[in-house]
């Protein structure tokens, strides 16, 4: 089950977990499809082969045209109907906000109670003139990547853990520390990781089965995207910084050393991510640079990588009771702040459970996101999608990496 359309923008200057963003999101952004024009290229006198294509004939380009009418037709409107839609999905999103800012109670009539519409008219044609550009498949930067940048950026090589259990130990600890529940910390990873994932876990390739690959630079327990790193460093690193000189007091020797350097390395990072403005279109371009993926490594190190991870968890829960939110979250709650953001996730999680049944999820993603996501269409409205959320998380809380974890704490 992929929920990773990483739609993760926040509001305002509050904390931006964005991914699909996609993750992950940061907020809301309509995206309208252009309409083609309909009117079909006039054919040539002489079509030549390109590259062994056959010539193309008068009556391919005239069916092509009539084709390409119908489709523009059918989508200027259906364009009519969703434009409208999702527009009144963005402001209904920004007046709860306003109302929640003055202490307002939000209620049903404040969401968007209706499905978003569905293009059902005929597909785009493809035009039979057209030359097919051979272009390279898009790579996604991987470990190999982040650690090989890490090395040539910072001169720096993350500390690998003896074992799983050794990562699943200092996870734990980070976690219990921090304020999570052992259910939130196992759950969380059960769904992210797939139940059996290990620590260099990367999206995409929490399964082996053949042709897998990257789907996102989504890496560890909890699944951070480069620019959560390249964020969480500039908004925290001083935090994780004190939490290693802490450890050093304690130490003697080589291993001082070694922190003693690791800990330089970090202020390095650090400091790079506070070289921009704390927003996360800013962290997102750091976080493609050669060392932004350096810094995206700090994921795989026994000392750095479980604070790392646990924070961008303990800051959706913050946020949470920043807003008024006394309840514990659930670990499926807990999910839908990590995957949709803060803002996306409190207006979800903040809602009585009586209108959950009611209010579409497309009230908490954009336009884009939520047509990239099979699982927020198929589960439409909130109840269902935590619903699913949390049988995805029982299914996989049961597997040997799960169990593993929740016996580490």
């Amino acid at each position: 089950m992929q929920f990773r359309s990483r739609n993760r923008r926040r509001d305002g200057a509050a904390r931006r977990n964005r991914r699909l963003p996609v993750l992950l999101a940061v907020w809301t952004m309509l995206v309208l499809v252009p309409v083609v024009s309909a009117q079909a290229p006039m054919p040539e006198k002489d079509a030549t082969p390109v590259g062994g294509k056959a010539p193309v004939t008068a009556e391919q380009i005239a069916d092509y045209g009539k084709k390409l009418a119908e489709y523009s037709e059918a989508r200027q409107k259906f364009e009519n109907v969703a434009g409208p839609y999702w527009a009144s999905v963005a402001a209904k999103r920004k007046a709860r906000n306003v109302k929640r800012s003055s202490g307002q109670a939000v209620v049903l009539e404040d969401y968007v109670l209706t499905q978003p519409p569905v293009y059902a008219g005929p597909p785009k044609p493809a035009d039979p003139s057209a030359v097919e550009a051979e272009t390279p498949p898009r790579t996604l930067p991987v470990v190999a990547d982040f650690l090989a940048n890490a090395l040539s950026e910072f001169q720096f090589e993350p500390r690998k853990a003896e074992s799983e259990i050794e990562f699943k130990k200092a996870y734990a600890k980070a976690a219990a520390a921090a304020g999570l529940t052992r259910d939130q910390a196992v759950r969380i990873y059960a769904f992210e990781a797939g139940g059996n994932g290990k620590y260099d876990v990367q999206a995409g390739l929490e399964y082996d089965r053949p042709g897998a690959h990257a789907i996102s630079t989504a890496l560890g327990y909890n699944q951070l995207l480069t620019t959560n790193s390249v964020e969480l460093l500039a908004e925290q690193g001083d935090q994780f910084v004190k939490s290693l000189q802490g450890r050093v007091a304690r130490m003697t020797g080589p291993q001082k050393a070694e922190l003693e350097r690791k800990i330089s390395v970090l202020k390095s990072m650090i400091l790079y991510s506070r070289s921009v403005p704390d927003r996360w279109d800013a962290h997102e371009q750091l976080a493609a640079t050669s060392k932004g993926l350096g810094i995206h490594a700090l994921n795989l190190d026994l000392d750095v990588g479980p604070l790392l991870q646990t924070q961008k968890l303990v800051t959706s829960v913050n946020f949470a009771k920043a807003k008024g939110y006394s309840i514990p979250l659930t670990a499926a709650e807990l999910e839908m702040m990590n995957l949709t953001g803060d803002g996306n996730g409190f207006d979800m999680v903040s809602m009585p459970q009586a209108i959950r049944p009611q209010v579409p999820t497309s009230n908490f993603f954009a336009r884009s996101g939520y047509e990239r996501n099979s699982v927020a269409i198929r589960n439409n409205v909130v109840s269902a999608l935590l619903a699913a959320t949390d049988k995805k998380m029982d299914i996989e809380a049961e597997l040997p990496g799960a169990r593993d974890l929740a016996a580490a704490f």
